[in-house]
Formats: structure tokens, C-alpha cells, sequence
């Protein structure tokens, strides 16, 4: 069975963490690593990763040296990866059990190197188990097929569910920057000529988080979305434009859901 190398940012999210953890380590799938990176935690969430590694060694906990951003963490444990396929979690957010194993048969059937799933959105005061969630109407489809041009003028991938083949891709790192590092890397993948196909069935639950937020307020990353464009994809300002155009339309579709 392939092994599935799992990636998590951790910055004081001891609230949620747990839920998060343990929804990866109930997959079906069970061939599997979770390499969390603790970015200077100060509320105790290293200790509670710690503590899952004293009870399941597929738990990797490491520490940053210095407070460097989700991307940077996200690099950290992608570069200690063991695994076939890498797959990224964030620490508010959920698998639901089968997530893992229904990715995987449809990555192999579809020869996809890169790969995603529709999810669904919960509160952010949702104080349930992955095990225990029940569906609910609000799911963010996931498009069957999305290929560069396509992304240019929207982000269809949702990182929660995304998950690529390492065997093909090689090893690929987050880009440094301080907001948008997944987005680049699948425009980064794209351009180099592979294409994302999506499941279209739910198998993660994102956190959506209270309003004024940074994280909920999407059109606060206007001025990332437009450096990711002009700076890192090298965009005309005439279609940075019409890109940062559909980024922020489906920023706003979603926000409603």
C-alpha cells in the first residue's frame, strides 16, 4: 500500500487540534505519517502533539526553529516526507474517515498526479469529531477537471484535500511567500504540464472561521492574490486583473455557502 505522508502547519491551535489529529489517524487507510510543524506555539500545542506521538508513532511532531508562516512549516515537513503521495491538512480543519483511501483508488484509476476532493464547511465553533459529522448542505464542489489556464482565474483546488504523487512530481516545496503558498504550488505544478482532477464527493470538513477574521475575510488577500500573479506567475496587469477578477468572485460564491 502506498504510503500517504501528511502535512500540518500547527500555530496555537490547541482548541481544535486534536479533532484534526485524530481524524488522520482514523482513516481506513492506515499506511500513513502525519508530520506536524509546531511554528512557535505559545498555547500548548506542541505538548499536545507530543502527546500523540508518545501513543502512535505515525505522529512526527517538529518544532520550527523561529516563527516562519504556514508555508514554511508546510516545507519543513514535506522535506522529511517518507511518503508516495503528499497530502495536506491544516490544524483547524478534518478528514472524514475514508478520505485517504477513496483518494487514493481515484488517483490510481484516473493516473492523476495531482488530486482533490468537494468538502464540506462547518462552524467554527464545531466541537465534534470527524467520526461524528454529520452532512450538511454546505459543500464546495470540487471541479472533475482543472488544468492552468483554469486556475489562473480561480483557485479550484481546496488544500485540505489536495494530494499529490510523489513517485511523478518529485518532491515539491511551497514557494516563499507569506500568504497564497498553496495556490502557487499548484499553479507551479500545472505549469510544468500536470493537470488536477477532482472527486467530486465530499471527504473533509474546513473550519470556517468567525467573521473579521483574517483567515475568513478573503478579500484581505487581494494584495497577496495579485503579487501571486504579477510576481510569481509572471501575469500582464491585464490579466492579473481578470484573474484577481475570479479570484474574488468565488471568493464571495463560497463565502455564501
Amino acid at each position: 500500500m502506498p504510503l500517504v505522508s501528511v502535512v500540518m502547519p500547527v500555530y496555537n491551535s490547541a482548541a481544535t487540534l486534536g479533532a484534526a489529529v485524530r481524524s488522520v489517524l482514523t482513516q481506513t487507510h492506515s499506511d500513513l505519517e502525519l508530520l506536524a510543524t509546531d511554528d512557535q506555539s505559545s498555547d500548548g500545542s506542541m505538548d499536545l502533539l507530543s502527546e500523540f506521538a508518545d501513543h502512535d508513532e505515525r505522529v512526527l511532531p517538529e518544532s520550527s526553529p523561529e516563527r516562519g508562516g504556514a508555508g514554511r512549516a508546510r516545507n519543513f515537513a514535506i522535506e522529511r516526507a517518507r511518503g508516495d503521495y503528499i497530502a495536506f491538512l491544516d490544524s483547524d480543519d478534518m478528514w472524514l474517515p475514508e478520505k485517504t483511501e477513496k483518494q487514493l483508488a481515484f488517483a490510481a484509476e484516473g493516473d492523476a498526479p495531482l488530486t482533490f476532493t468537494s468538502y464540506f464547511k462547518m462552524d467554527a465553533d464545531y466541537a465534534g469529531e470527524s467520526t461524528d459529522w454529520v452532512p450538511n448542505g454546505r459543500v464546495i464542489r470540487a471541479r472533475e477537471h482543472v488544468d492552468y489556464r483554469a486556475m489562473l482565474v480561480q483557485d479550484h483546488i481546496g488544500a485540505l484535500t489536495a494530494m499529490y504523487d510523489r513517485n511523478v512530481l518529485g518532491t515539491r516545496l511551497m514557494p516563499a511567500m507569506r500568504k497564497r503558498q498553496d495556490y502557487a504550488l499548484w499553479l507551479s505544478i500545472m505549469r510544468d504540464g500536470a493537470d488536477a482532477r477532482g472527486l467530486d464527493e465530499p471527504l473533509a470538513v474546513y473550519r470556517a472561521h468567525q467573521t473579521g477574521s483574517l483567515s475568513s475575510n478573503k478579500m484581505s488577500l487581494v494584495k497577496y492574490n495579485w503579487a501571486l500573479y504579477r510576481e510569481h506567475e509572471h501575469l500582464s496587469a491585464p490579466r492579473a486583473t481578470q484573474a484577481l477578477a475570479g479570484a474574488v468572485w468565488q471568493s464571495l460564491r463560497n463565502s455564501r455557502i
